[in-house]
């Protein structure tokens, strides 16, 4: 494998591989080996276990984490991953996988994934195809603070000829690493931006979020424009999600449509969404794990703030497209994710939660046909349409509390993520808005 990666790379004039991880703190890291000595180093580079116990403020252990200074793991290249960098010529990316003691780490994300994967294909058959629909700003270089490299609204043509060239040279680096561009359009905030690309299997999903931004990021440097992912950056302007698009799947059949069901939905759809809305109070504390996204999540902001689902409803945490011509619905989208979730464990999770409904036959009740913001207290009530966490530390205590998650992520794993997500909400909780995106900003 070693001899043939060599002189693949070799002709693509590469000098550096990276190998990549993403930690509990969803910050894209990476070793470079110089293809010179690729052949010294067959199984990848190692890192520290306290990799895994850094928030996103600072490179230090957390407390609570159940790691320190004592102790290595291999990350070790997927191979199958590989992939020379069109907006960094002279290297390539691949994905590590962390091995402990000869065996994957239970403390890996991109591990923690694999075996939520396998576990829906033990329990039905099932193969989960996902996609991340992300929502970005391109910036301009202020020493007083972001400032949007526009002043457009939504879907403005304007905003497309402005922005035209690195536009074009994102997706141009998207699909030559694979990854089948979809739309793209201006989003309602000023400078924001929405790429969105085709659903793959889940694993392949994850990795391509991580290179998505990967690649934003680089590409707009080279334009002399910064992108950020991070949810909230201005208190009077448009959020960025990272909605998550999912459909189940068995043996090339989507098992999602069912003309004439509820939402055009089959059975084992509806009790999948059911389980992701039980469990979506703890959910958030992975699919919108940092202080900032809490800024976002607001009623009235399309961002899913509360615990339902509906057809077309983008005020719903779940929003069931309808399928044309009512052929049923081919997939459904969760609204409240963002890109500061690790794309590892925000999935795997969410398949965690979706497969206890199917096991449990959860029924998510009738979709919610109204902006559940507009009901009262009472109205929601009698509809059992609840709030979703305001804050991530009521976020972290939901977690702390979901058995089924716990018993996902396994107690090691579950340990260190609580811990960075724990200290990270303790820093922050008090920040006003322009000290958390000063920290944030560019870490996302």
């Amino acid at each position: 494998m070693v001899s043939d990666v060599l002189e693949a790379l070799g002709k693509a004039n590469t000098r550096f591989i990276r190998v990549l991880w993403c930690d509990n703190a969803n910050i894209i890291r990476a070793k470079a080996i110089h293809i010179g000595a690729l052949s010294r180093h067959p199984d990848g580079v190692s890192i520290s276990v306290a990799q895994q116990a850094l928030p996103a403020l600072y490179d230090a252990v957390v407390s609570g984490s159940g790691l320190g200074p004592v102790g290595e793991v291999q990350l070790v290249p997927d191979w199958e991953t590989l992939m020379p960098l069109p907006y960094a010529p002279s290297h390539a990316r691949v994905f590590g996988d962390m091995v402990k003691d000869q065996r994957p780490w239970s403390l890996c994300p991109r591990h923690f994934l694999k075996r939520m994967i396998a576990e829906a294909e033990q329990q039905g058959g099932f193969q989960v195809m996902a996609a991340f629909e992300n929502e970005f700003y391109l910036l301009k270089s202020n020493s007083d603070g972001p400032l949007p490299a526009d002043e457009t609204v939504f879907a403005s043509t304007l905003a497309m000829d402005l922005h035209q060239p690195v536009i074009d040279d994102i997706t141009e680096a998207l699909l030559a690493q694979g990854m089948q561009v979809e739309q793209y359009y201006p989003e309602s905030g000023p400078g924001q931006q929405e790429i969105s690309i085709l659903y793959s299997h889940a694993l392949q999903a994850a990795d391509q979020q991580i290179a998505f931004r990967e690649t934003v990021r680089a590409v707009a440097l080279r334009h002399n424009l910064r992108a950020s992912f991070l949810p909230k950056i201005f208190a009077d302007k448009a959020g960025s999600g990272c909605h998550l698009h999912l459909s189940l799947w068995r043996n090339g059949q989507n098992l999602l449509p069912s003309p004439g069901s509820v939402g055009g939905l089959s059975a084992v759809a509806r009790a999948f969404i059911a389980g992701i809305l039980q469990h979506l109070p703890a959910l958030m504390a992975l699919t919108t794990p940092s202080p900032n996204s809490y800024r976002r999540i607001r009623p009235h902001f399309w961002s899913g703030a509360f615990c339902c689902w509906g057809l077309d409803n983008r005020e719903a945490a779940v929003r069931v497209p309808g399928g044309p011509g009512g052929s049923g619905s081919t997939h459904f989208e969760l609204k409240t994710a963002d890109a500061t979730a690790n794309p590892y464990l925000a999935l795997g999770a969410v398949i965690a939660a979706g497969l206890d409904g199917i096991r449990r036959n959860l029924n998510p009740g009738e979709p919610v046909t109204v902006d559940p913001g507009h009901l009262s207290p009472e109205q929601r009530q009698a509809q059992q349409i609840a709030p979703l966490p305001t804050n991530l530390g009521e976020a972290i205590e939901h977690l702390r509390q979901d058995e089924v998650l716990q018993g996902a992520l396994e107690p090691g794993l579950a340990q260190a993520y609580l811990a960075v997500r724990q200290a990270e909400w303790q820093a922050l909780k008090g920040l006003e808005l322009p000290e958390e995106v000063k920290l944030l900003l560019e870490r996302y």
